[in-house]
């Protein structure tokens, strides 16, 4: 389930950057900007903690972002024939099972950098500012780190 929370989460930052309004251009360094500032006050990090920790975070999602990527080149097609089929569904599982491990590569790194309690709160902290970006979205308001177009 916290799997699937995380994926659509992700999932649904990627649709910001195609859903914005036609006076809205999608920022991406100042929508991370906006998450590491959200996440630095929802976990109580301290600044060198803040340092620390961002850097090996943004790793993470780099690699978290190709996995992603192709998740969702699967699903735009039906594949031909029950073999075909078994193949995809196959490939998804185990794109799955590399995201899961992924997660848990960098969550043991982070255990070096941040006490196990902050990386709690980040991991909730980073899963409700994607919920209120989703919500900002749907509404219609601006998201994190959208800016008019000039």
């Amino acid at each position: 389930m916290k799997r699937v929370i995380l994926t659509f989460s992700f999932l649904a930052c990627m649709l910001f950057a195609y859903a914005q309004p036609d006076n809205r251009k999608f920022d991406p360094k100042a929508f991370q900007a906006h998450m590491e500032q959200f996440i630095t006050t929802e976990a109580g990090l301290t600044p060198q903690e803040a340092e620390a920790f961002f850097p090996v975070f943004r790793e993470m999602q780099k690699k978290q972002r190709v996995l992603f990527e192709e998740q969702q080149r699967q699903r735009h097609f039906k594949p031909v024939g029950d073999e075909a089929c078994k193949n995809a569904i196959l490939k998804s599982d185990e794109n799955e099972l590399q995201m899961k491990e992924l997660q848990l590569q960098y969550h043991k790194r982070f255990f070096k950098i941040l006490p196990a309690s902050k990386v709690f709160d980040v991991i909730k902290a980073e899963g409700k500012f994607h919920r209120q970006a989703f919500r900002s979205m749907a509404g219609n308001r601006p998201m994190p780190g959208a800016r008019p177009r000039k």
